[in-house]
């Protein structure tokens, strides 16, 4: 058992890039259905920047939960170092990856060490490395439980109705806009693992990216506008989401769908007139659904792709990265093994 103190980022203020610390604290104890996991790698995603920022309430929470200092965080992939008594599933020495306690912004995962829900992990597919396996938690559940199967009962807190995904075979068009981001590359290769045929927006630089990932079709956004060259389409997954959304509507036929994976501005009665649903769902951990995607990593299936990685002290520099937008697939923070811990 290590003893004493970690190197974890954490956040004293709200604010850029640069409110983020590189600190030492102590190293934090399972509780009862956890394990200690020694991190070696950390997906950085967009809740970790809306915490850093000022954000410190989930939709569909009433209060804010956050206390600062914070430290962010939620996807890891790492080694088990210490296990509960009452945890069953996972020894010590288990290469495991998972997105923590989601949504909640008590994933704590820019750290050396975190105390994880043992349910919210997965073995890590022997197949890919550390990096790689960080990056797909959270971008591979959002884009599983739009597109496949929601897995939990949770009330969304962006709509009433129960979120349900669209049946992808064959016969049916997805186009999955934003394509190249951590959501969309996954949700693009999950679609065409179903058969379908996908339609992949995104900036011009990504089209060879998205090609080899399967893409049917490709549209440059920067050169042409989507919703004046497409028809018909069965659904259409927004990761981008925001006041835009809707003029994605018009792509689909009559009884097809929309998913905005963040909130846009609908009209009901558009969408009425229009025959078409608009659905979303709030991505929540899931360590069964997570030993699927596992499945998949693992034989090849599906990928992760990562844009760049940065050791755990530039956690700075990651923000920076992803300000600057135009990702293609993952930013991922390592963790240094060699250090040892006093």
């Amino acid at each position: 058992m290590p003893t004493h103190t970690m190197r974890a980022i954490r956040l004293h203020e709200h604010g850029g890039p640069e409110v983020l610390r590189y600190d030492e604290v102590p190293i934090p104890e399972p509780g009862p259905g956890e394990v200690l996991v020694r991190v070696h790698a950390v997906g950085v995603n967009p809740p970790d920047r809306y915490l850093r920022g000022g954000l410190t309430r989930m939709p569909g929470e009433t209060e804010s939960t956050v206390g600062l200092p914070v430290i962010p965080g939620t996807d890891v992939s790492g080694v088990v170092e210490a296990v509960a008594a009452d945890v069953d599933r996972l020894d010590v020495g288990d290469e495991v990856f998972g997105l923590l306690r989601f949504p909640s912004f008590d994933g704590s995962a820019y750290a050396e060490y975190v105390a994880a829900p043992a349910s919210d992990l997965a073995r890590k597919p022997a197949g890919i490395d550390h990096a790689h396996a960080a990056g797909a938690p959270m971008a591979g559940l959002t884009a599983w439980q739009f597109l496949y199967e929601v897995g939990h009962d949770h009330p969304s807190p962006f709509q009433e109705a129960r979120h349900r995904p669209t049946a992808l075979d064959a016969d049916t068009t997805v186009l999955v806009n934003g394509a190249a981001g951590g959501v969309g590359h996954l949700a693009l290769q999950l679609a065409k693992r179903k058969g379908a045929r996908v339609i992949a927006v995104a900036s011009g630089a990504h089209e060879p990216f998205l090609r080899e990932l399967g893409a049917d079709r490709f549209i440059d956004y920067t050169r042409s506008r989507p919703e004046e060259l497409v028809r018909d389409v069965d659904l259409v997954l927004d990761t981008v989401g925001g006041p835009d959304s809707r003029r994605f509507l018009r792509t689909l036929k009559r009884g097809g769908a929309q998913f905005p994976v963040l909130p846009g501005e609908f009209d009901a009665e558009e969408t009425a007139k229009l025959g078409v649903t608009v659905s979303s769902a709030q991505v929540r951990s899931n360590g069964a659904q997570l030993a699927e995607l596992g499945r998949l990593l693992d034989a090849g299936t599906v990928r992760v792709a990562i844009d760049s990685t940065f050791p755990l002290a530039d956690a700075r520099a990651a923000h920076e990265r992803a300000a600057r937008g135009h990702v293609q697939g993952k930013i991922v923070l390592t963790v240094p093994q060699e250090r040892a811990v006093s």
